[in-house]
């Protein structure tokens, strides 16, 4: 028994360290400015509280602004759940790919991290479309992740999209858009 007490230790340390980052998971405006693709300071004078209001109105103006996207990603890892909008951003790459060499082997990348059973990012589809991505991948296309993209964009919009907004992250980006203002 002696022999095993060294490797328990150990994994009771990972273990509390792993737990210790759960307790750590936090929800916070200094989280986002952490992530933003210009130097924080910058990039928020150049955001407008109207534009960071339109994000309310749809799931797609949200995707579709640098900062929005920036801030639904930081939301999203405070859930653990970063894997959707990456595997949605991957499809949106794909779809711009143009030489047939290089669809296959992306189309095969995306497939082994994001949709296959046990993927390193997983994403959450149902066996039916998870085996159609599959047959699709055989013969990849454009639209050969169609069908899963559409079921994680629609997972995102109706599930992580309205927590994000009443999110701390968001409702802080709020308030220094509009104090920047006063």
């Amino acid at each position: 028994l002696t022999p095993l007490l060294p490797h328990l230790d150990h994994r009771n340390r990972g273990m509390r360290t792993r737990l210790g980052c759960l307790s750590h998971k936090s929800d916070s405006y200094n989280d986002f400015t952490a992530i933003l693709p210009d130097k924080p300071n910058r990039a928020l004078k150049r955001l407008s509280t109207e534009e960071a209001t339109r994000w309310a109105d749809s799931f797609d103006i949200l995707l579709s602004h640098k900062y929005g996207l920036a801030a639904f990603r930081a939301f999203l890892k405070t859930e653990f759940s970063e894997e959707n909008l990456e595997f949605w951003l991957a499809c949106e790459d794909f779809k711009k790919t143009r030489s047939a060499a290089k669809l296959a082997s992306k189309a095969q990348r995306i497939f082994e991290e994001f949709i296959d059973v046990q993927a390193p990012r997983e994403v959450n589809i149902d066996f039916q479309t998870r085996e159609l991505t599959r047959r699709n991948v055989q013969e990849p296309s454009l639209s050969c992740f169609d069908q899963a993209q559409g079921k994680v964009h629609s997972l995102m919009e109706k599930d992580s999209y309205p927590r994000f907004l009443r999110s701390k992250i968001y409702t802080d980006l709020l308030s220094q858009t509009q104090r920047r203002l006063s």
